[in-house]
């Protein structure tokens, strides 16, 4: 009995499904530079305040009902801060270090109050690298024009090439 030639190998398989690691990861640990920098750019909407109150649980009148929030300090609905600073997930999950990577810590300082209609530019960059534990520490930060409204550091561990 012939084996059937199309039929895939358990090498071959381990073989696709490495290059399916590859071709869908970001960059790997050796290819990291302190430096290096990444952003992702949103303007809020009025649906956006909605849809995450809906998926966090967070409905804060301060973020959907301008009435009551009109009468704070804020003089008017502001973003949940928790919306704004997920676009840091955004550029570290899907272009630095990308996809592959996995959240090992996150400091967060809401500085300034992101209003519907502002356009918020998350930006990480690499500060440090941890060889022994294929980390990245990365500074974060996210603006509404000039003005940072969070800013923090992530911990990131990277996968390594193999």
């Amino acid at each position: 009995m012939s084996v059937d030639a199309a039929e895939p190998t358990k090498a071959a398989s381990v073989s696709a499904k490495q290059n399916l690691v590859e071709e869908l990861s970001g960059y790997f640990f050796e290819e990291l530079e302190i430096g290096m920098t990444a952003v992702y750019a949103r303007t809020i909407g009025p649906a956006d305040l909605v849809m995450f109150a809906g998926i966090s649980g967070d409905t804060n009148p301060m973020h959907l009902n301008e009435e009551y929030a009109g009468q704070t300090m804020f003089a008017g609905t502001i973003a949940h801060g928790m919306l704004c600073s997920s676009f840091i997930s955004t550029v570290v999950g899907t272009r630095l270090p990308g996809p592959g990577c996995v959240y090992v810590s996150q400091t967060l300082k809401f500085k300034a109050p992101v209003r519907p209609g502002d356009t918020v530019t998350a930006r990480a960059t690499v500060t440090e690298l941890i060889p022994q534990k294929k980390r990245v520490v990365l500074e974060t930060i996210c603006t509404v024009g000039d003005k940072v409204v969070i800013s923090g550091e992530a911990q990131v561990l990277v996968p390594q090439k193999s």
